[in-house]
């Protein structure tokens, strides 16, 4: 038995009725979210979610933290403020994982799309989406005005083609100017959606997480679970919250909310490109431009290889969604137009994926002018319902602790109970006493190395992957050593594979490889790999060799299903993506 498993277990076993005064359903960034900022305010809370935590649309954004500067054409100024200000503070409360993203955005004509914004602005859904420099330089002034509240980054910079040619010398010559601002990008988004939840679970011992659990039944308010194990158990919530993202209406109907259509979700798929060219000539830089038709895509350097999206297409099948192979083409047309001097093929893509936007209801025309901002609509008790129900609709990535901290005051005024403290300054996880400066860095490094044995390079590396929880990965007692690497992956240790499986709530191998690390996006799963991060986990978590066998089984499926990858004992290679029925 783990560590953090035993506690929970014991958690488990001591939970009585009335012990819970929160579910939140679905463990994505906002219910993960919430849970930690209720959980900090002394909330009994449960967090609930089919699958793992962060598996479903917060395991597919454009990784992105981001103060939304497309939101200012459709007139959406409090939540590009709220977003600059929550990208500022993520920028401190998450250094480990979150960094600047310099922006360059080419621009193709000098007065283009004026009139089309001013009809946007006005509440038209059908203006077309160009923009010429004049529009693009006023965007940028209004976003440096929005960002400035607790500013960490440069304001913009506007450049002539030649000047602009030469800070991205493969962007097409028919572009007339650039502008570069200033945004930013998270490396481990998944990872961070579980170390909310780890933080509400060490803010409060009375609150509880269960991932890989279903929703048994809901009666006269008592609501029973059942988790992976087996281990079935009930309680009688004073308030729900239904935080399921793109499933939200199907839990309502599952709780007997009255029937209403909440969620019209958009499908954004994503592409990542073996291309170190690409990647060396973006300097560090993402480059945020409009496609053929109109639409908005990006591509910038991740983990080493170049990321290409996103779409937006209307979908309401989130347990299926993939990226279909017309997207990938559609990418890499963009691309081709955006950077002709530079090759883009099919061989260069290296593994795909895509969710659902949880966005709000909606008759826009187009997908890309539906609201980004969120909601809280409440579903008051009713006959057979003692419990309200708070659905969180829409939002993004990058709102999430403002979001929760909207919905945890209105949990805490309809509980009668006061806010004990503020999470805008309230480190996340591995950010926790992070050291931010170079000479701050450079010190702690050099400690780990000295308690730990490892080479400053290594402590250096598991820093930048965990935060300062390498610390406590470093100092993990296993039979595992930190010299022993995993093949192909090489580096990542057994060591670190032992921890997560007995600290970080894992239930299957899946949870390992996609969300508590990076293992698999970043192309460094084999099949001797994966069985021998299995085999580490099976024995953390006690599984035989039919469970272990499945375990490694469900991976391979599901990269090949929903990733275009098929694993090999060399590696991976790209393969096609089966036709929608």
């Amino acid at each position: 038995m783990t560590d953090m498993a035993a506690d929970l277990k014991q958690r488990f076993s001591q939970l009585q009725d009335g012990g819970i005064d929160v579910v939140i359903f679905g463990a994505g960034v906002n219910g993960a979210g919430l849970f930690r900022d209720l959980s900090a305010q002394g909330i009994n809370c449960l967090i609930v979610d089919k699958a793992d935590f962060g598996s479903g649309t917060s395991a597919a954004p454009s990784r992105l933290i981001h103060g939304g500067l497309k939101y200012l054409e459709t007139g959406e100024f409090r939540l590009v403020a709220q977003s600059a200000l929550e990208r500022n503070l993520l920028l401190k409360n998450a250094p480990h994982c979150v960094e600047a993203l310099p922006t360059f955005v080419p621009i193709f004509s000098w007065m283009r799309g004026i009139p089309a914004a001013l009809r946007t602005l006005v509440g038209s859904t059908t203006a077309p989406r160009s923009r010429g420099a004049v529009l693009i330089k006023i965007g940028l002034a209004l976003y440096d005005f929005f960002g400035s509240r607790n500013r960490v980054m440069p304001r913009h910079r506007f450049l002539l083609k030649g000047r602009a040619l030469k800070e991205m010398p493969h962007v097409t010559p028919q572009i007339v100017a650039g502008g570069i601002y200033y945004d930013a990008k998270i490396s481990r988004p998944e990872r961070l959606v579980y170390e909310l939840v780890n933080d509400g679970l060490e803010a409060n011992k009375g609150s509880l997480a269960a991932n890989t659990t279903k929703l048994v039944s809901a009666a006269e308010g008592l609501l029973t679970f059942q988790r992976a194990d087996g281990y079935a158990f009930s309680v009688k919530p004073k308030l729900v919250v239904n935080a399921a993202g793109p499933w939200i209406d199907q839990v309502n109907a599952a709780l007997g909310a009255p029937a209403h259509h909440l969620i019209g979700g958009t499908k954004g798929s994503h592409i990542l490109l073996d291309h170190p060219e690409l990647v060396r000539s973006l300097n560090g830089h993402m480059i945020y431009f409009e496609a053929d038709d109109g639409r908005i895509c990006l591509v910038y350097g991740y983990l080493g290889q170049a990321l290409v999206g996103s779409t937006d297409i209307p979908c309401d099948d989130p347990d299926n969604v993939r990226c279909e192979e017309h997207e990938i083409d559609y990418f890499l047309d963009s691309v081709r137009s955006l950077l002709p001097s530079l090759r883009f093929e099919r061989d260069q893509v290296t593994y795909s994926y895509s969710g659902i936007r949880p966005l709000p209801a909606s008759d826009a025309s187009s997908p890309g002018l539906i609201s980004r901002d969120h909601s809280a609509p409440i579903f008051e008790p009713q006959l057979g319902r003692p419990f309200p129900i708070i659905s969180l609709v829409g939002g993004k990535w990058t709102t999430f602790r403002g979001f929760a901290e909207e919905v945890a005051d209105t949990v805490l005024t309809r509980l009668q109970r006061s806010r004990k403290r503020s999470t805008e300054r309230l480190a996340i996880g591995g950010g926790r006493d992070y050291p931010v400066g170079s000479h701050e860095r450079t010190s702690w490094i050099r400690s780990m190395a000295a308690k730990t044995g490892v080479e400053a390079s290594r402590a250096d590396e598991l820093l930048s992957r965990y935060g300062t929880t390498a610390a406590a990965i470093l100092a993990h007692r296993s039979e595992y050593s930190d010299s022993q690497r995993i093949s192909g992956a090489q580096r990542h240790s057994t060591l670190e594979i032992d921890w997560i499986s007995r600290q970080e709530l894992v239930v299957h191998l899946s949870d390992i490889v996609f969300r508590r690390t990076t293992m698999a996006i970043e192309g460094l799963l084999t099949i001797q790999g994966l069985r021998e991060i299995g085999a580490i986990a099976a024995v953390a978590l006690q599984w035989d060799a039919q469970r272990l066998s499945r375990e490694i089984d469900d991976v391979v499926t599901s990269l090949a299903k929903f990733h275009g990858q098929v694993l090999t004992e060399e590696g991976v290679r790209r393969a096609a993506i089966p036709a929608t029925r």
